[in-house]
């Protein structure tokens, strides 16, 4: 506490954070309403049913645990991924790292 004003005084940290607070900017009507849209749609989830092998089931919940999701959240976002073409290969990854991909080396 500062003694001559009688206020906190902020760590590095926090003051980033009151500075950064300090910069948001407003959204325009039209762009918030295109972003809650977004958002509703990204948050409506449909309750579906799905057969898995006992195998792939059992290796799935090991697999959630391990990672601390529930493994229905983890069979969604596997098939979230694969459908947004965010889902890749770890062999693939291998390949192009030794082929120098991503380094500006191809």
């Amino acid at each position: 506490m500062n003694p001559k004003n009688g206020a906190f005084e902020l760590t590095p940290e926090e003051q980033e954070i009151e500075n950064s607070a300090e910069r948001t900017v407003s959204v325009v009507p039209e762009k918030r309403k295109r972003i809650e849209k977004i958002l509703d749609n990204a948050r409506k989830s449909r309750a579906i049913s799905l057969r898995l092998s006992e195998q792939d089931l059992e290796m799935t919940k090991l697999r959630a645990s391990r990672e601390g999701v529930p493994y229905q959240t983890l069979i969604s976002s596997i098939i979230h991924k694969y459908v947004t073409d965010q889902l890749v290969e770890t062999d693939e990854i291998r390949k192009a790292l030794g082929r120098g991909v991503g380094k500006g080396v191809e």
